[in-house]
C-alpha cells in the first residue's frame, strides 16, 4: 500500500478536522496515508469553511423567519459551535490565556495546552463572540447571509496563510506541526478553493473586500512577528485564533460599508 493518500482523502480529512461530522471512508487510510493527507488537507480548509458558513447562514435565515434577528444570530452560532465542536472558540480562549499576560516560550505553550480557562481566555472569547454577533446583526439579512459564508471562508484562509508565514514550534505536536509538511505549497490551492466563498462578497461590496484584504494582511504580519517573538513559532491554537479573527475582520469591513 502506498504511503501517499488518495485524492479523495485530503478534502475529507479537512472536513473531519474542522467538524464533528463522521467520515467513515477515512478509516481505510493507513497512518502514513493519513499523515500525508492531513498535510495536503490544509489547502481545503477554506472550502470546508465555506460549507460551515453555509450551515451558519442557513440557520440564521431559517431562525430569522420565526425570531428577531439577534435571537436568530445566536441560534446560528449555537448550531455552528455544535457542528465544529467549538473548535476555533477553544483556540481563541487558549490563545488569550497564553498571551494576555507576559508569558513567553515554554510557559506560554504550557498555558495553551491547559484545558482550564482563565480570566483572559473567558474575557477574550466573550468579547470576540459578541463582536462577531454584533457585526452579523448590523447587516441587512440578505447581505449578512453572504458575509457569513465569506467570513467563514476568509477566516480559514487566514489560518493557512499564518501557517505559511510562521513555522510550528519545534516542541509542538498538534495541528501546526502535523500540517507543516506542505505549508507554503498549500497557499495557492487554498486561495483557489477560497474563491467560491469570497467572490460573492467581493462582487457585492468590493471596497469592503479590499479593506478586508489589507487589514487581514496587516493582522497576519503582526501576528507572525508577535508569535516569533513570544514563542518562536506557531501552534494549532494560534492558527485557530487567526481563523476566528479573520472572520471578524471581514464582517467588520462589510458592516462598515
Amino acid at each position: 500500500m502506498s504511503d501517499r493518500a488518495p485524492l479523495w482523502a485530503p478534502p475529507l480529512l479537512a472536513l473531519q478536522f474542522l467538524t464533528r461530522l463522521p467520515v467513515p471512508p477515512l478509516a481505510r487510510l493507513s497512518a502514513a496515508q493519513a499523515g500525508d493527507g492531513l498535510a495536503r488537507a490544509m489547502a481545503w480548509l477554506p472550502l470546508v469553511g465555506s460549507l460551515i458558513g453555509l450551515v451558519t447562514a442557513g440557520v440564521f435565515v431559517a431562525a430569522g423567519m420565526v425570531w428577531p434577528v439577534l435571537v436568530a444570530a445566536v441560534l446560528a452560532l449555537v448550531v455552528e459551535a455544535l457542528l465544529t465542536g467549538a473548535f476555533h472558540e477553544d483556540a481563541v480562549a487558549d490563545f488569550c490565556d497564553a498571551f494576555g499576560g507576559t508569558a513567553q516560550g515554554d510557559e506560554a505553550r504550557r498555558i495553551m495546552r491547559d484545558s482550564r480557562i482563565g480570566s483572559y481566555g473567558a474575557l477574550g472569547l466573550g468579547l470576540l463572540v459578541l463582536l462577531r454577533l454584533a457585526a452579523m446583526t448590523a447587516l441587512p439579512p440578505a447581505l449578512a447571509i453572504v458575509a457569513i459564508v465569506s467570513a467563514a471562508t476568509f477566516g480559514r484562509l487566514c489560518a493557512v496563510m499564518l501557517a505559511a508565514l510562521v513555522p510550528p514550534v519545534a516542541s509542538g505536536a498538534g495541528m501546526a506541526v502535523r500540517m507543516a509538511g506542505a505549508r507554503r505549497g498549500t497557499v495557492i490551492p487554498a486561495l483557489l478553493l477560497a474563491l467560491p466563498g469570497i467572490v460573492p462578497i467581493a462582487w457585492l461590496r468590493p471596497w469592503a473586500m479590499v479593506g478586508t484584504a489589507l487589514a487581514g494582511a496587516v493582522f497576519l504580519l503582526w501576528l507572525a512577528a508577535f508569535l516569533r517573538r513570544r514563542i518562536g513559532g506557531s501552534t494549532g491554537d494560534c492558527l485557530g485564533f487567526a481563523a476566528y479573527a479573520g472572520q471578524i475582520i471581514l464582517l467588520l469591513a462589510v458592516a462598515a460599508g
